[in-house]
């Protein structure tokens, strides 16, 4: 699997290629294919991910590639009502309304984590360009005007069908702390759910590639049984 790539940048940084309104992001490659991978992940950037952070704000874009098809992996991340699904820290979600845009969902997060609920209201869910966008409204966190992005795009990894995934946020700097602390630490918890949302797409792809010899042997067993 190809590891995560890390991007970041501020608004209007030359650094990174962003010329204002956006999350930076630069990438480097030692040969073209990879560099055209990695130009394709920037487009995507400046397509979905157009944060515009204040002075007191700071904005990331994280990548990762998972073994799986795009529908599998989506049919985990669209589900706004169930983000416990592969995002670890969640224990408990329940949503207020409909599955439409402003629903609320209140989230019971384990211990072990510096907060125990969070407020979330769902901004934009786009079946067709895979797209689910999410605001932090409230709860017992430091993450205050916090708002997340996450898209899919299809990708082929070594011949097979694969997904690539973004996800970016924007979120005001705590009094105390400095804008690379706070990235750091909501680029972890973004880090560890990308992570689980890889294993667990990549076993639910592997169940689906062996339930057909599971039902054959199934059928197997079950004829020798009435045969006794």
């Amino acid at each position: 699997m190809v590891g995560m790539i890390r991007a970041r940048g501020r608004s209007g940084d030359p650094a990174t290629g962003d010329g204002g309104g956006g999350v930076g992001i630069g990438f480097w490659a030692e040969d073209m294919s990879l560099s055209r991978c990695r130009a394709m992940e920037l487009e995507y950037v400046r397509r979905f991910h157009r944060h515009e952070p204040r002075e007191n704000q700071c904005s990331s874009a994280l990548v990762k590639h998972i073994e799986a098809p795009i529908h599998l992996v989506w049919s985990l991340v669209r589900r706004f009502d169930q983000p416990q699904k592969y995002k670890p820290f969640i224990s408990r979600c329940v949503v207020q309304g409909d599955m439409e845009i402003g629903s609320v969902r209140e989230v019971n997060l384990k211990s072990g984590l510096p907060a125990t609920t969070s407020t979330e209201r769902l901004e934009l869910l786009d079946d067709n360009e895979h797209v689910l966008s999410i605001k932090i409204v409230g709860g017992d966190h430091r993450l205050k005007n916090y708002s997340s992005v996450i898209t899919l795009h299809h990708e082929n990894i070594e011949g097979r069908l694969g997904t690539l995934v973004i996800e970016s946020f924007v979120v005001d700097v705590p009094d105390g702390n400095t804008k690379d602390e706070t990235c750091f630490f909501v680029e972890a918890l973004i880090k560890c759910n990308l992570k689980s949302l890889a294993d667990v797409s990549e076993r639910l792809l592997l169940q689906d590639r062996t339930e057909p010899v599971d039902r054959q042997h199934a059928r197997a067993v079950l004829a020798e049984m009435h045969a006794c």
